[in-house]
């Protein structure tokens, strides 16, 4: 049963998204009375409640998507809530589409899509991992936090040949590897506020960490806002090379490590956001002609499914004229598609670049 303090900060919260004009988050948009009553009083075999899920929405009502699967089971037990904003999130994944099985595909036809580095600063390509048997953050203990990242580290230091390198835990970290690690851009900083308020910040920096191969082309970061986030980069636009780095990483850690993974939805994670292959392959990259009106950059990018934002990333400016440009879909496709939607898509910018 819920908790009726639970099922009264629900009411509350529910009223509050209701009365909210100025909210138009997909929370707001697809929890209706309905779904809201029907949704309240249920609860996961791991005890996440509606509660755990919509918290965050309603704590901050500039939210653009407002809702997080505290586990597994949250994505099929509040499916009437998940759904229609997965479908709409996505761009239409709709409740009787399957992701399909999971394939990196022929790694021999990725390119290097600026050969002669006119264009591309670098190149990244990252996925998101959750560990199989354990719940998302809002949910887990500390000592989970512990168990994970001891099963992380330990898959981790068996790493060889250019994957080799070192894991650094955040509890205890001396100042100047934590020094280092900002100025390398690679350490992450205690959730934000959209974070904290889903209660994915507990216990911190319990069982947090970074790990990262030598030459610092390769990083995992542990139990941030997902279980694992796997990272491969490096300095210009051989894709072939950065995604090859993060295939061979994602296969060693699995071989250990199984990952929470659903017929419907493909590889699970924290935020809805990020599911189905959960890749986001991207290029710092600079196109001064295209990006002199940033409007007409945006729609040639979105012919060819691709997103374009500032040089950090989301809700940022660009930099020096330089644009983060990255595959928008995630879901419906195979992991080689989505990679290679982004390769096919920056070439073709870079032809009408140099076409202007």
């Amino acid at each position: 049963m819920v908790d009726q303090s639970v099922l009264d900060k629900l009411d509350a919260g529910f009223k509050k998204l209701q009365e909210a004009n100025n909210c138009h988050s997909l929370l707001k948009k697809y929890l209706s009375k309905d779904v809201f009553d029907q949704l309240k009083t249920r609860k996961t075999a791991m005890g996440a409640t509606l509660l755990d899920v919509i918290q965050s929405g309603v704590e901050n009502l500039d939210s653009g998507v407002g809702l997080y699967a505290p586990d597994a089971e949250s994505y099929t037990l509040f499916k009437e809530l998940f759904d229609p904003v997965i479908d709409d999130y996505h761009q239409g994944f709709k409740p009787t589409d399957k992701h399909p099985q999971s394939d990196f595909g022929d790694l021999s036809t990725l390119v290097d899509v600026d050969p002669n580095n006119e264009f591309v600063v670098s190149t990244r390509v990252r996925c998101g991992r959750s560990l199989k048997g354990y719940p998302f953050n809002p949910c887990l203990t500390q000592g989970q936090y512990q168990e994970m990242e001891d099963k992380v580290k330990a898959q981790l230091s068996s790493m060889d040949g250019e994957l080799k390198g070192t894991y650094f835990p955040l509890t205890g970290m001396d100042k100047k590897t934590q020094q280092q690690l900002i100025d390398d851009h690679f350490l992450f900083k205690e959730g934000d506020r959209f974070l904290q308020a889903a209660n994915a910040c507990r216990y911190w920096p319990t069982g947090r960490g970074i790990y990262h191969n030598d030459a610092k082309t390769f990083l995992v970061w542990v139990n941030e806002e997902d279980h694992l986030r796997i990272i491969s980069m490096q300095k210009g636009g051989n894709l072939k090379e950065v995604f090859t780095r993060l295939v061979t990483a994602v296969k060693t850690i699995e071989q250990k490590i199984p990952f929470s993974r659903d017929d419907r939805l493909g590889f699970l994670t924290f935020c809805p956001t990020n599911l189905g292959t959960t890749i986001r392959a991207s290029v710092h990259i600079a196109l001064p002609k295209l990006a002199a009106d940033l409007k007409k950059l945006e729609e040639v990018a979105g012919k060819y499914n691709l997103q374009v934002r500032g040089t950090r990333g989301e809700h940022t400016e660009s930099e020096g004229g330089v644009y983060d440009i990255s595959n928008k879909r995630r879901m419906g496709l195979t992991e080689y598609q989505a990679v290679r939607e982004m390769q096919d898509g920056i070439l073709e910018l870079i032809k009408i670049e140099k076409s202007l």
